[in-house]
């Protein structure tokens, strides 16, 4: 076990209900499923096939004989029909019309295409968790006023929650990119060795309408709506493109909301959870690391490079197919879908454990509001019988000198008793306090928070509610 290279994906980060997905074993068994259903859609289009010969297929397609499909594979150097073998081992009496007509991207490419559509399903169903998580810490925090930043510099307020929005409406975009890749993934069909269907035109006799009926019956039978109404001898890689995508949206997603958090866990406002027994660092004991949130990062930047793989595998199929695809669809696909499940379950952990600072949000905002209201400040002192344009040139040198007194001499923010104790505005220091309330300054950032989650949220929950409730285990 400890002898030979392990893939971190499975060892630390991805779910086992994902590894499954694209395990041997499920393959295997989808290889099994696809042939029982050619070989009954074959039976229903007049092909002398027996129930009989069926049924034994039925009955032994979860159980595998690896043993025998592994030596065969030895002599024969094919994988397709070592499992061709070993199936027929398994029934005699339907060993001769065992994938009969098909080509080995029957099996590999449709097994493909139904792996990717379950797994995307999967992602589907923790994407709406952590949107779910999310929602509700965007309600929750919607009407407290933080500081927001442009360039990571102070800028006008705005409130937790409207920063939680922003992450949401991200995820939303990669939902409904998601939902579109379900919507339209179909299966290759039957299509032959280089996808005219020649081969099953010979079987039906010339029948064309008995070829396009083959696709449409083992279509419905495998669970999807259609075939691709052409190929080659393999779908179109431009599929596994689209797909990978769709993930690489997430990745970006996610990365996004991992960076503000580990720049919000430097400020002290926010911190991702933190176990009784962590350890932040191995030489500083009082350290909190953001490690999820790094983590995510982590992952999410391979995933956003692993895009590039089906990308180049695409661009460069020759004519109805090489096979220059094959050991990298192997890679790329299942580890994308690994990397994003275990960015997924991080998300999710890291919003359901968030701890918000409210004192050190209030005085990161406070530290720099007196700039923020000076615009407020000069209008109030207009209205009170002052010149605006020698107020707003008093008001500029004066904030200068603040900011100055802050950087230079490390002191708090004086701006306000600078004011009051200028002739130039006929104001006092209670005058100057009353337009120091946060709140004047976030514009309608509670309100869009609450229309957001009320229009564009909660009709999305609801109509996914099925999918919500899971739990996530972190395994490192």
């Amino acid at each position: 076990m400890y002898d030979r290279y392990q893939s971190p994906l499975s060892e630390r980060y991805a779910s086992k209900e994902m590894q499954y997905i694209f395990s041997p074993d499920k393959k295997f068994k989808t290889w099994r499923l696809l042939w029982i259903a050619l070989a009954e859609a074959e039976k229903e289009l007049g092909l002398p096939i027996t129930e009989e010969q069926i049924e034994e297929l039925k009955t032994h397609k979860d159980e595998i004989n690896y043993d025998v499909a592994k030596a065969r594979e030895k002599e024969v150097r094919h994988d397709v029909m070592s499992h061709v073998y070993a199936y027929g081992v398994q029934c005699p009496k339907a060993k001769g019309i065992i994938h009969l007509g098909a080509t080995s991207c029957y099996v590999g490419d449709n097994t493909d295409l139904i792996l990717m559509t379950e797994a995307l399903k999967l992602v589907r169903r923790k994407l709406v968790n952590v949107m779910e998580k999310l929602a509700g810490f965007a309600g929750k925090y919607a009407g407290l006023p933080t500081l927001a930043f442009t360039h990571f510099q102070p800028a006008q307020p705005t409130t937790v929650g409207k920063r939680a929005s922003l992450w949401l409406q991200d995820l939303t975009l990669d939902l409904e990119d998601l939902e579109h890749a379900l919507e339209t993934m179909k299966l290759l069909g039957s299509k032959g060795t280089t996808g005219t269907q020649a081969s099953f035109l010979e079987l039906f006799d010339g029948d064309h309408g008995k070829c396009k009926e083959l696709d449409r019956k083992i279509a419905k039978k495998m669970g999807f709506d259609a075939c691709y109404p052409v190929s080659g001898q393999t779908y179109s890689r431009k599929v596994d493109s689209r797909v990978l995508n769709v993930l690489a949206g997430i990745a970006q997603s996610a990365h996004k909301f991992s960076n503000d958090i580990r720049l919000l866990q430097h400020l002290k406002e926010i911190e991702e959870p933190f176990e009784k027994n962590q350890i932040g660092s191995s030489a500083m004991a009082y350290k909190r690391n953001p490690m999820r949130s790094e983590r995510m990062a982590s992952l999410a930047d391979y995933v956003m490079a692993d895009a590039m793989n089906p990308m180049l595998v695409s661009s460069t199929q020759w004519f109805e197919r090489t096979l220059d695809d094959s050991a990298n669809k192997r890679l790329s696909i299942p580890e994308g879908f690994l990397a994003v499940d275990g960015i997924l379950d991080l998300y999710l952990n890291v919003v359901d454990g968030l701890v918000v600072y409210p004192k050190v949000i209030e005085k990161h905002l406070m530290a720099e509001l007196p700039f923020m209201a000076t615009e407020n400040i000069m209008m109030d002192a207009v209205k009170a019988g002052g010149d605006r344009q020698e107020l707003h040139e008093k008001i500029r040198g004066l904030s200068m000198e603040a900011g100055r007194n802050v950087k230079e001499e490390g002191k708090e923010n004086d701006l306000l008793d600078r004011i009051a104790s200028d002739g130039s505005f006929p104001l006092t220091k209670e005058d100057l306090l009353a337009v120091m309330d946060p709140g004047l300054y976030v514009g309608r950032a509670k309100e869009q928070v609450e229309d957001f989650l009320s229009e564009v949220i909660e009709p999305i929950l609801s109509n996914n509610r099925e999918l919500l409730g899971i739990r996530t285990e972190i395994h490192v």
